[in-house]
């Protein structure tokens, strides 16, 4: 009998399966250190542990996408080893903040199969769960995923595709106990423009760039133990559909939030990310910019210390973003455009 983990195919996911996904992860500052240095993420909150004991946080937290990279990575062995390609996310509610010293765990159930029309493959939904020592949900998320079959001869789950809302309700976002942006600095942030100052509609060219190196995005992908085949194996994916190593869709996420700050300074706490979508692989040598665009603002019930957005990010390659591509009349995506991603923040009002 084999002793190594060959990976779930398409055929061995039933509806309402749960996966307890192995090794919980302790998180350090050195994670935080290795984070800032493959992105150069600079919002303040994560950045200061003074900054973050200024708006009621005993410390610093780890930057929000550290710890759903680290949630994420755990559900790799069992539910996309064998992936073609993570197609996208829905309803993700940021919760318990995470901190140097917390130990991070995850669980998943299916929630839809649904067969390709080429037999080959199929789309596996799975709705996530991340916590943290005490229990405490640090991040509730769905994504579905593109696995391969074993057998394309073997017969196909009856299709069951789940209904997802198209954004978080905003009674649904959780505020971090204590948090309170009364005192935000905006000088030591580094930003001058709060909540106030965007308008629906608005869109942001962020004009930095970041261009993708072959051994941090490896870097980046190990760190968060994510061990899917087409991110590191070129002796075997220089025979596949790209020749090449495919990048994690998660270090684009992560570029591009990082990127963002260069007009969403203040943007300091992802609340959730409603929806995102990965339209095109990326890879090793190409350079990221992005653009944002307010979707929608709103106040939350009591505060008057912040308010939030609901934006939308889109992540292009190797083109600059000053004319915001995005789709055309056809409704296709234009070709340079490797992330659609629509998520929510808090801001100081």
């Amino acid at each position: 009998m084999s002793k190594t983990n060959p990976g779930n195919y398409f055929e061995d996911f039933a509806l309402g399966q749960k996966l307890p996904h192995a090794t919980p992860r302790t998180v350090t500052e050195g994670d935080q250190a290795l984070y800032t240095a493959l992105y150069g993420s600079r919002f303040a909150l994560q950045s200061s542990d003074e900054f973050a004991r200024s708006l009621g946080l005993p410390r610093a937290p780890l930057d929000d996408l550290l710890a759903f990279h680290v949630v994420f990575g755990k559900t790799v062995p069992d539910v996309s080893l064998n992936a073609i390609a993570n197609l996208g996310y829905a309803n993700c509610v940021f919760g318990a903040p995470v901190y140097p010293g917390d130990t991070l765990s995850t669980e998943s159930v299916v929630i839809g199969l649904k067969e390709n029309s080429n037999g080959k493959t199929g789309v596996v939904y799975v709705n996530s769960t991340g916590v943290n020592q005490r229990g405490e949900t640090v991040l509730d998320y769905v994504r579905w995923v593109m696995v391969r079959k074993r057998d394309e001869a073997s017969p196909a789950p009856s299709a069951s595709v789940p209904e997802l809302p198209k954004a978080v309700a905003a009674s649904d976002l959780q505020l971090p106990e204590g948090l309170d942006f009364a005192k935000f600095d905006t000088m030591l942030a580094g930003a001058p423009h709060r909540w106030g100052d965007y308008e629906v509609g608005e869109k942001i060219d962020h004009v930095d760039a970041m261009t993708i190196e072959e051994a941090e995005h490896q870097m980046a992908t190990r760190l968060y133990q994510n061990t899917a085949k087409v991110h590191f194996n070129q002796h075997v994916e220089k025979e596949g559909r790209f020749g090449r190593r495919i990048v994690y869709g998660g270090h684009v996420i992560s570029l591009a939030r990082a990127l963002s700050f260069n007009g969403l300074g203040n943007a300091v706490k992802i609340a959730a990310i409603n929806g995102g979508a990965h339209t095109a692989p990326s890879f090793a040598g190409d350079t990221i910019y992005v653009w944002s665009e307010v979707l929608d603002k709103f106040e939350l019930p009591g505060r008057s210390d912040l308010g939030a957005l609901r934006l939308r990010s889109v992540a292009t390659k190797d083109r600059a973003c000053a004319d915001f591509p995005d789709r055309g009349e056809d409704g296709r995506f234009d070709p340079a455009v490797v992330l659609d991603l629509d998520y929510t923040i808090f801001m100081p009002r």
